[in-house]
């Protein structure tokens, strides 16, 4: 999948966009996600937080060696609920990050709800929707105090000392004091004004086909409930990203690549007429068989913006939303998300 699908540099991670239907998961420093919905903006920036969370925590390298021991110790059927207790504490703090940066439990145990089985595990990978219990849902929203933390640590000393080839694990609970609490309300109140502003006069239609009722409203006159229900999320900025000099050279290729230079078709000769430096962004992704047209044959799809397009359209495209009404279904079955439809 690395190597027959595009691959994006994300932050110390890198994507690899996929063309079937999937949740993110994420194995090594590689995140696999959905192309359709990473070019439609779909993907919420918790789901990005977490996932990044298992890179820089390096857990698949938690999840070789234990599988290493279970083939060594293939007699022992403990390994197996060892690998269970890793993989769920892995996702205790990868779900600690994402609460911590965002503040909005309510939003991202929903969040995690909608994604509950909604596709098959990859058994060596860090799956998003691992374990979507009732004591991970509970653990976002436990605290205890610091002397509690110290002494579980010190019983843990001579449980590990007595253990060999074998994994011990702690669960990471939340620590609160007064200076966090004033710092996460200070979030809370940047992230609630962050999409006052996006979605600020824009018209909502909402169709709530669990309570069976349909709302048509402005953004800012919605209730907190449906705010919250409905998924609002305010997309990133985008980052200049210029490719280079042999990135730029491999794109000329019109068997390969079909382009876009600011959001008009054209040939790929009229890269000729650029320098990388001259190129402010640029993105893109593979085209399955099936999606192929007679016009763009090519495996795949690049857009090539100028800084000139990018400091009109695409530099401050974060801040407002590009339209006048947003449609949304709330749907009855809790493993499918919201439908958003501009």
């Amino acid at each position: 999948k690395m190597k027959s699908n595009t691959p994006i540099v994300y932050q110390n991670a890198q994507l690899v966009l996929v063309p079937e239907k999937t949740l993110p998961h994420t194995f090594l420093n590689t995140i696999f996600i959905n192309e359709t919905e990473y070019n439609n903006r779909k993907i919420e920036a918790e789901l990005y937080t977490h996932e990044l969370t298992h890179v820089t925590q390096k857990h698949t390298l938690d999840i070789l060696f234990i599988e290493v021991l279970k083939t060594v110790f293939w007699f022992n059927p403990v390994f197996i609920f060892y690998k269970k207790a890793i993989q769920l504490n892995h996702e205790f703090l990868a779900d600690e990050k994402v609460v911590h940066s965002y503040n909005n439990v309510p939003f991202y145990q929903s969040l995690l709800l909608s994604k509950a089985n909604a596709n098959p595990t990859f058994y060596l990978a860090s799956n998003l929707n691992y374990l979507i219990t009732k004591k991970r849902l509970l653990m976002m929203t436990k605290t205890t105090s610091n002397s509690k933390s110290i002494a579980k640590k010190i019983i843990l000393i001579p449980v590990l000392s007595g253990l060999f080839f074998l994994f011990c694990f702690k669960t990471i609970a939340q620590v609160k004091n007064i200076a966090q609490v004033t710092t996460k309300t200070k979030l809370t109140t940047t992230n609630n004004s962050r999409k006052d502003e996006y979605f600020a006069g824009v018209r909502v239609v909402i169709h709530d086909l669990v309570k069976n009722k349909k709302i048509d409203t402005k953004y800012e006159d919605l209730s907190e409930e449906y705010k919250k229900r409905a998924l609002f999320y305010v997309p990133t900025a985008f980052e200049k990203k210029s490719p280079t000099t042999q990135e730029l050279e491999n794109f000329k290729d019109a068997k390969k690549y079909a382009i876009w230079i600011d959001g008009v078709h054209q040939s790929n000769k009229a890269l000729n007429n650029f320098k990388p430096s001259e190129i402010a962004f640029f993105q893109g992704s593979s085209v399955s068989k099936n999606a192929r047209s007679k016009k763009f044959q090519q495996p795949y799809q690049y857009n090539f913006y100028t800084h000139n397009y990018f400091e009109k359209n695409l530099k401050n495209s974060h801040k407002k939303f590009d339209g006048e009404k947003l449609e949304i279904t709330i749907c009855k079955d809790k493993n499918t998300r919201p439908i958003r439809t501009k």
